[in-house]
């Protein structure tokens, strides 16, 4: 890293106060933002996108070690603070917008064509991960910080109290690790909870298409939901598959699944196999 690269920009230093409504807690302790960015393994050649920049914290760190930096921030006092610190800085783009309102083809960039970071707000975490993954965007690989129960709901085990929908339905997009642990006490304001920094390797090309995403999505929400249920009886009671114990038996020969057990049991790719075949029945 280069000694300019050493000491961040004024922006990243100081600048407006966080807002509370847009979740924002910014990542201060120095050594903390040179792992998440180490996370990353950030190279010459890539294009970064950066969620939520905010005062530049991971920005000062990044610029000088990527080929190309694409900064998007939602608030508009930080927009304009880091736009005059990077102004004059080839390969670094500082964007005002919504990010879940933007995606990679507005910025020259297809899916697996770069990495993205970024400190998810609490408020917004399941979303901007829902749309990091979608068609939307797909990195190669994306490193992002959320709130650490967060991170053990995507991560947890089939069977576990964590695991649920969110589980599943990031799982089936991505393979996800924890690439770090950070204490609350490296953001100002100092929030209530921990973090996680989790990397994701978004599936390229993607196992699913946009349609089974959509339908993978919709029986899981129903499934936990109803999570104390055996999965025959949620497939009977809703409306949407509505089937009888004829169909629940023809879905258990077909995928050799006990539909006995409780959707909390069932592994991420065997929500995908119920899915599909649901899906082949004209039940979904």
């Amino acid at each position: 890293m280069t000694p300019a690269a050493s000491r961040p920009p004024r922006s990243s230093r100081g600048g407006p106060r966080p807002k509370r409504s847009l979740g924002q807690n910014f990542l201060v302790d120095p050594n903390t933002q040179r792992a998440v960015v180490a996370a990353l393994e950030p190279t010459a050649g890539d294009a970064v996108v950066e969620v939520g920049p905010g005062r530049g914290a991971l920005t000062a760190h990044l610029a000088d070690a990527v080929g190309r930096l694409v900064a998007i921030e939602l608030d508009d006092r930080l927009h304009e603070a880091l736009g005059r610190a990077y102004a004059d800085r080839a390969g670094v783009e500082v964007v005002h917008g919504d990010f879940l309102d933007r995606n990679s083809a507005e910025f020259g960039l297809g899916a697996g064509e770069f990495k993205l970071i970024g400190n998810l707000p609490y408020n917004r975490t399941s979303p901007m991960l829902f749309h990091i993954l979608s068609a939307a965007w797909r990195p190669r690989v994306a490193v992002v910080m959320v709130q650490r129960e967060v991170a053990d709901r995507i991560l947890a085990a089939p069977g576990s109290r964590a695991y649920g929908a969110l589980s599943v339905g990031v799982r089936t997009r991505a393979d996800a690790e924890a690439a770090l642990r950070v204490s609350r006490r490296a953001f100002r304001p100092v929030p209530d909870v921990e973090s996680t920094v989790l990397r994701l390797r978004p599936h390229l090309p993607p196992r699913l298409d946009p349609m089974e995403e959509e339908d993978v999505r919709t029986l899981t929400r129903l499934a936990f939901a109803k999570r104390r249920k055996q999965f025959q009886s949620i497939l009977r009671d809703a409306p949407r598959y509505g089937l009888d114990a004829a169909g629940v038996d023809a879905l258990e020969r077909e995928l050799g699944v006990d539909l006995r057990a409780r959707p909390e049991t069932f592994a991420p790719q065997a929500f995908v196999e119920l899915s599909r075949a649901l899906a082949r029945r004209g039940s979904n």
